[in-house]
């Protein structure tokens, strides 16, 4: 038989080999652990670098966004001023006049100049944009721009020649009121021989 002492030495060896192996497990697990958290801590940054990016992103493509609307407008207001735009008429007809009138809001009377050919009529009036009213220290930019501005010309033909030296124009808040009195060339009788 195996005495006791024999089973304790063994027991005792056992339990060393066993707290051995269980320390051994618990530095392994410490490791693991130590190695998930750095790399749980890793992804995290990469995961904020990435959020982070992603709304730098944002607000860069925001700005130009913002930008190449402020272009457009621009580039749109510029437009505006260059092209001749034309103006409201009213056109009426009589036996032996024409009665012509042209709205030009907010422009003023010497803004407004009208030629007469033997059977046309042009209206030109320049349309002053309201951000022009501004200081360049006021820093204004225009947001939304849709009253009509810069040159505008309206050019009337008729199928009458006109009296050139009959014609009138009045000017009144805004409104230019024009009589156009046709060119009435009488027949003569012609006697035969």
């Amino acid at each position: 038989m195996v005495d006791s002492e024999t089973i304790d030495t063994k027991v005792s060896d056992k339990k060393e080999e066993f707290n051995e192996e269980q320390e051994e497990m618990n530095d392994t697990f410490e490791e693991a652990k130590d190695k998930y958290e750095e790399t749980k801590e890793k992804g995290k940054n990469i995961a904020d670098g990435v959020i982070n990016d992603l709304y730098a992103s944002i607000d860069e493509f925001k700005e130009y966004i913002k930008n190449m609307q402020k272009n457009a407008d621009k580039k749109y207001a510029e437009y505006k001023k260059s092209t001749v735009q034309t103006i409201d008429i009213d056109l009426i007809e009589t036996k032996d006049t024409y009665y012509i009138k042209a709205a030009v809001p907010g422009v003023s009377k010497d803004d407004v100049m009208i030629e007469a050919g033997d059977n046309d009529v042009t209206i030109e009036a320049t349309f002053k944009a309201y951000i022009d009213e501004f200081d360049e220290e006021d820093e204004a930019e225009v947001i939304a721009s849709s009253i009509k501005s810069g040159k505008c010309v309206k050019t009337v033909r008729f199928e009458n020649s006109l009296d050139l030296e009959k014609i009138t124009a009045k000017f009144t808040n805004g409104i230019v009121i024009m009589t156009i009195p046709k060119l009435i060339i009488p027949k003569h009788k012609i006697n035969v021989e």
